[in-house]
């Protein structure tokens, strides 16, 4: 598990480049806060899924697994998104240090819902 644990940290962290980097721009460009996190994140999660199935778990991308992978996502979008929203009201910190914040928890999340719903067939191997 720290082995797919330490690949899952690199794909997460490009895929956490791809959101923070978007919800940066969408949310300078005038977007609200709540659909900035929502875009930056569906598009954080088609690249982390491509770089999970090749070179995390080993397994060739499949309609299905990315269906799965997405459904599974769902739950970290809400996270995700619910925590920068949160943050960022409640706490007053800027949407992009709450951006931050939101990435770390659902990267956790993520990474167990990956090894253990996702890719389980092979995580272990």
């Amino acid at each position: 598990m720290l082995l797919k644990f330490s690949g899952y940290l690199v794909s997460g962290g490009i895929a956490a480049v791809f959101d923070a980097g978007g919800f940066a721009l969408l949310h300078q460009a005038g977007i609200p806060t709540a659909i900035a996190a929502v875009t930056s994140f569906l598009v954080a999660a088609v690249v982390n899924f491509q770089l999970s199935s090749n070179f995390v778990f080993m397994q060739a991308p499949s309609k299905r697994s990315f269906a799965l992978f997405l459904s599974m996502a769902t739950l970290g979008l809400g996270i995700n998104a619910g925590l920068t929203v949160a943050i960022s009201n409640a706490v007053g910190l800027a949407p992009e240090f709450a951006k931050i914040i939101a990435i770390g928890v659902t990267f956790i999340v993520n990474f167990l819902l990956n090894y253990f719903v996702v890719f389980r067939a092979r995580a272990r191997r």
